[in-house]
This record gives C-alpha cells, sequence and structure tokens, in this order.
C-alpha cells in the first residue's frame, strides 16, 4: 500500500521500548513523516506542549508514574489539535473505551502492523481535510449571509441570534416581507453546532394544502397513485439539523395538527407508512402574521404557537431603521458589480439621500432589486436622483433633492455641481488624481485642494 504521498505533518512517538521507537521511525520517515521520540510519559507530556505534533503515537503501559492514559488526561486541553493513536501490548476493551474516553482516535493492538498505523494516518489526514474544507465552506457562507447595518434593532437582533445559536432553543421569527426572517434563520443555523448538518426550508404558503403532508412527513411506495417509490419529507432530511417553517402562519389546522404530534414525540410516520421513525431536529419559524390575532380568529393552534414561540425574535422594518439602508446599499453594490462583472457604481449624496428616504414596503428584498436594476439600466459609474428615477423608483419633489436645489443661490448649486462631478470623475479614472487632473484640465495640486474642500472619500 503507498502512502508516500501522504503528508509532511509532525508526529511524536511516546514508548519504552527504543526499537519499537526506531522501527516506526525509520517506516514513519520513508513515509515522508517529520518524527520525534520520547521514552516516557514525562518526556512525552513535555515534548507534547513544545512541538505541537499532529498526531502521537502513545503506549499505554510504561514504567513510571505516568502512563500512556495519565498522558492523554494531562494534555486533554494543551493539545487539542493534536490527534493520539493509543498502542498496547496488553490490549482490552477497558482500556480501549478509556482512552477514547480522553480523546484518542484509535486503539492499536502490539505487536504492530506498520501497515494498520498507516490506515490509521490516512484517516487522520482524511478527517481534516474534510474538516478544513468544511470550516472553508462555513466561513463563505457566514459571509454571505452576513446582517448588514449598524442600527439599534439590528444590533439588538444579531445580539439574540449569538445567544440563541449557541443554545438548542426554538425560535419564532416575525416581521413584514422581506425583512430578512430566513436570513436570521441561517444565521441561527450556520452560526450553532449544527451546522454541519442540513438547513431545510419548508414554504408553508407556497405548498399546496393537498401536497404539504406528503412534503413534509415524506410517503411511502404505493401510498398513492403515482408514488412510485419511498420517498423521504422535508422533517426527515432535517434528521440532525435545523427545520425552516417560512410563513407557518399559512399552514391549515389539519397540517398544524399532525405537525405539532411530530414535534412533541420527536417521531413520525411516512403517508402509507405504519412504522415510526425518530427524527432529532431543530425549529425555527417565521411570519409575516400576527399569530396572537391569528389565534382569536381560530385560524392557529394556541398550543402550537407556545411550542414554537420559546425565543421570540421581531425584525423592524426598513423604513424603521433607515440608517442601514447606506451599508445595505453599499453591502449590495458589491455584490452586484462582482457576480454580474460590473464596474462599482458610485452614488451621489443626493441619490443616497433619497434612497435613505424611500419607504421601501418590500424592505430589504425591494432594495435590493432596486439595485440591481441601477446597474443594468444606468450605462455611466455614476448614479445620481435621474438615475433613480429612471429605474422606477418614485420620487418627491423634496426627497429627490430637486427642491433643495431650487432653493440653492448660485454659489451653492455651482459648489454640488463640483463636488458631484469631481467625484464622477475620479471614479472613471479607477482613483488616479493625475489622470484625472489631466482629463478635466486642471492642475494637480488645484484638484487636490478641491478633494480636501469637498471632503471627497477616495477609498
Amino acid at each position: 500500500m503507498d502512502f508516500k504521498d501522504s503528508t509532511k505533518e509532525t508526529i511524536l512517538i511516546v514508548d519504552d521500548e527504543s526499537s519499537i521507537r526506531q522501527v516506526l521511525k525509520d517506516s514513519l520517515e520513508d513515509e515522508g513523516y517529520t518524527v520525534f521520540l520520547a521514552s516516557d510519559g514525562h518526556e512525552g507530556i513535555r515534548k507534547i506542549n513544545e512541538l505541537r505534533p499532529s498526531i502521537v503515537l502513545l503506549d499505554v503501559w510504561m514504567p513510571g508514574k505516568i502512563d500512556g492514559i495519565d498522558v492523554l488526561k494531562q494534555t486533554q486541553d494543551s493539545a487539542n489539535e493534536t490527534e493520539f493513536i493509543v498502542m498496547s501490548g496488553h490490549g482490552t476493551i477497558e482500556t480501549a473505551v478509556k482512552a477514547t474516553k480522553f480523546g484518542a482516535w484509535d486503539f492499536v493492538e502490539k505487536p504492530l502492523s506498520i501497515e494498520r498505523i498507516l490506515i490509521a494516518l490516512k484517516n487522520i489526514r482524511s478527517y481534516r481535510e474534510q474538516k478544513s474544507e468544511k470550516n472553508i465552506l462555513l466561513n463563505r457562507l457566514r459571509s454571505d449571509i452576513a446582517m448588514i447595518g449598524h442600527s439599534e434593532s439590528l444590533v439588538q437582533i444579531k445580539q439574540m441570534i449569538s445567544r440563541v445559536a449557541s443554545s438548542e432553543s426554538w425560535a419564532l421569527i416575525t416581521g413584514e416581507n422581506g425583512t430578512g426572517k430566513e436570513l436570521v434563520a441561517q444565521n441561527i443555523h450556520y452560526l450553532s453546532a449544527r451546522a454541519g448538518k442540513p438547513f431545510v426550508e419548508v414554504n408553508c404558503a407556497a405548498i399546496p394544502d393537498d401536497l404539504i403532508e406528503s412534503e413534509l412527513f415524506g410517503y411511502e411506495k404505493g401510498a398513492f397513485t403515482g408514488a412510485t417509490k419511498t420517498k423521504k419529507g422535508k422533517i426527515e432530511l432535517a434528521h440532525g439539523g435545523t427545520l425552516f417553517l417560512d410563513e407557518v402562519g399559512d399552514m391549515s389546522l389539519k397540517t398544524q395538527a399532525k405537525i405539532l404530534r411530530v414535534l412533541q414525540e420527536n417521531k413520525l410516520e411516512r403517508v402509507g407508512g405504519e412504522k415510526s421513525i425518530s427524527i432529532d431536529i431543530r425549529v425555527i419559524a417565521a411570519t409575516n402574521k400576527k399569530l396572537d390575532e391569528e389565534i382569536k380568529k381560530g385560524k392557529f393552534r394556541e398550543d402550537l404557537f407556545y411550542r414554537l414561540n420559546v425565543v421570540p425574535l421581531s425584525l423592524s422594518s426598513l423604513r424603521e431603521r433607515s440608517e442601514d439602508i447606506p451599508p445595505l446599499l453599499s453591502h449590495f453594490s458589491q455584490q452586484i458589480a462582482a457576480r454580474g462583472g460590473y464596474e462599482q457604481k458610485v452614488f451621489s449624496e443626493l441619490a443616497m439621500k433619497a434612497m435613505a428616504s424611500h419607504r421601501w414596503p418590500g424592505n430589504i428584498r425591494e432594495l435590493k432589486n432596486f439595485i440591481e436594476r441601477v446597474y443594468i439600466l444606468t450605462p455611466g459609474s455614476f448614479v445620481d436622483v435621474h438615475d433613480l428615477k429612471f429605474a422606477g423608483l418614485l420620487l418627491s419633489e423634496e426627497v429627490a433633492g430637486e427642491k433643495q436645489q431650487k432653493e440653492m443661490n448660485f454659489k451653492e448649486a455651482r459648489a454640488q455641481f463640483e463636488k458631484d462631478f469631481l467625484k464622477q470623475k475620479i471614479v472613471e479614472n479607477d482613483g488616479n488624481i493625475s489622470k484625472t487632473a489631466e482629463t478635466i484640465g486642471l492642475e494637480r495640486s488645484y484638484l487636490h485642494r478641491k478633494i480636501k474642500l469637498y471632503n471627497l472619500d477616495l477609498s
């Protein structure tokens, strides 16, 4: 078996028998590993703390006061990035269980098989690669689902997410359409211990009532006409992870009763099935409806409401936190430019004020879609109020800045024009001041004075 492409990782061998240490050292160095040696438990602990090896091959039975199990115990906290393979010539199930309890990756009996050890090392490497890839993907995903803004209400929601994510508690998210309820649910899931498990979304409003049971619970082959094979439902697919019930207020009373039973018992039966299937899920629900009012109308079960509403999170509309619009605009602008291959656009101050003053009835979703439309419809790299109007944003005279412009004196209007003009030209020339000065026919030093006067941000 060829493992020569294996690694340059460091291995520490802790064993009181010099012949075993030497044979292992020679064999593992031939496979490309860097190998260090320790002859007893004391030296093993010292070298583990000094060298921080990737892997330790550790003998259980060694003379002296510190044996292999003691080494595991004493290095549990300091060597959390090190994997241990425990070796013993007196192997018992009890010893193996004890070693595993204190963090050993594997247990190998003596006389040692080099091939068996190489397989264990290969498995460790494979596990680490998968773990690293998963962490990279999770970090990228967490970046994609970042919650942008610094308003007081958003800061409070972020704090709540942090607390909820570290627990196993269920949550009910309320807010208008487009406020980011799914984003909050994703943040809770991907910041939790369940991050590596499925996040399964069910849009309760989008699934017809006659199909929602089979979608949620799955079905057995032959359960109904067209059921040619067994299919797992959304709840079963979420096993180990998070089930996100979006627009839960639109679920029928009949389905509410069935799902309540599943959530209480942690068991389900597929449609047409007789066998109970155990499930382990965390439930996060969301709705744009006021469920307390739906309960009074008899449209939502009170017992299901209290089952879901362990931690309530209420999202503010975008018009209630307009200070978040500039950072959201910047964030979406960068995303759209990068993904669509556009040059990133600069929005004038009046355009920024106009967008911050708009009510955005569709909230963040509407804002994002509108910015994308601006990118498509605006040919230049500079976006002003008239570009927003052309893209379909309805603005009053005052909001659009037209009233302010009418009330400006000549000097103020010229200054505003100069500021917007210079900002646009600097962007067009990729921030190159010399090139900008040459293009517009100004001395470089004079342009610098104007930049300082208007406090233009060149970042």
